[in-house]
């Protein structure tokens, strides 16, 4: 009995499926792709090393410009920081300083009013006092001009006093006087406490010489009278 073959039966169809996938994927492949997998010329290697170089100083220019920004905004934040630390601190300063200076100026203005007040009752009096006229006083009106005038040395001494006690440029300026007369008596005191016998006889004769003078003439006169009578 004879064979009968069928051509289909000698053709490998896993094969022509897989050479079918490799045309396809060939097919759909860019020739690019195929051109890296050669070796890269030597004007390729330098184009692209002057790309990267290109690329490098673009790169180490935008650097310095980022540099630049930053420290602009450094600068800027560091001023502004100024700006805030001494407009909070010029504030606090000048507050402080505003409501110092009203109120010693409230206290300067009160205190001025006072002493302007003191002043013409000082002036008031002096006036008063001055106008004492004693050489116009005569016996009729002799006691009651005196008692006028007591009365208003009385009223000068009261606001004398009171200026000094809320005045204390007048106290102090009192006690220098005192002070200065007590020094000078001190001083007097102290030098004739340094003379010896000698000198304080000559003194005591100097100061008493025009008594014992008017003395010995009046006893002169009262024997000269006796001897006549």
């Amino acid at each position: 009995m004879a064979l009968e073959f069928d051509a289909s039966d000698f053709v490998d169809s896993d094969f022509q499926t897989a050479q079918k996938a490799v045309r396809n994927m060939v097919a759909s492949t860019p020739a690019a792709t195929f051109a890296t997998a050669r070796p890269p010329t030597r004007e390729e290697l330098d184009n692209k090393v002057g790309e990267t170089q290109l690329k490098l100083v673009e790169l180490k220019r935008a650097q310095e410009e980022l540099e630049r920004a930053r420290a602009a905004l450094e600068e800027a934040r560091r001023r502004q920081t100024e700006f805030l630390t001494g407009r909070d601190e010029m504030v606090q300063h000048l507050t402080r300083g505003v409501g110092l200076l009203e109120e010693s100026e409230f206290a300067a203005r009160s205190e001025a009013e006072q002493m302007a007040k003191a002043l013409g009752s000082l002036r008031d009096a002096m006036g008063k006092v001055q106008a004492i006229h004693e050489e116009t006083w005569n016996k009729e009106n002799y006691n009651i001009e005196l008692s006028r005038a007591l009365t208003t040395i009385e009223n000068a001494r009261m606001e004398w006093n009171s200026a000094r006690l809320k005045w204390p440029q007048l106290f102090d300026a009192d006690k220098q006087a005192d002070a200065a007369a007590a020094t000078g008596k001190s001083a007097g005191r102290t030098r004739l406490e340094s003379m010896d016998f000698k000198d304080l006889c000559r003194v005591g004769l100097a100061l008493t010489w025009p008594l014992a003078a008017v003395a010995l003439l009046a006893m002169i006169v009262f024997l000269i009278a006796i001897l006549r009578h």
